[in-house]
This record gives structure tokens, C-alpha cells and sequence, in this order.
């Protein structure tokens, strides 16, 4: 595997937590969607990729977070 900005070899992975929140003045009473991914860092440009579950991707693509995550 390579990174896909700079094409090093040079990638760790790690355990994350991320909080994704809603921009805009009008999402300030939403809460965060948070999210526990395996992140991989390339270790030279310092880029970063991680993917969102299925669940958790859900509630971005409707603007809500209602619903419980797992």
C-alpha cells in the first residue's frame, strides 16, 4: 500500500476517535457523530485516511443524529 498524495511507503495505522459535527450556525444544538475508525497516517506528508461506518455514515448523509450509533 502507498499514499495516495505523495506515493510513500511509509504508512502507519492507528486506533482513532473522531467527532464529526455539522457546520453552520444553525447545526450548533445538533450533536457530534462520533466515530472509532482505524486511521492510517502517512508517516511522510503526513496525510490521513480512515473510512465511516455504514451506521454513522447514515446520519451525516441525513443531517441527523438522532438515531443511536453503534
Amino acid at each position: 500500500m502507498h499514499c495516495t498524495s505523495c506515493g510513500s511507503e511509509d504508512l502507519g495505522k492507528f486506533k482513532g476517535t473522531i467527532a464529526i459535527h455539522f457546520s453552520g450556525m444553525e447545526n450548533l444544538d445538533k450533536p457530534h457523530v462520533y466515530i472509532s475508525p482505524d486511521v492510517v497516517v502517512c508517516l511522510d506528508c503526513g496525510t490521513a485516511q480512515f473510512a465511516i461506518p455504514q451506521a454513522q455514515l447514515r446520519l451525516l448523509g441525513k443531517g441527523d443524529t438522532d438515531v443511536s450509533t453503534d
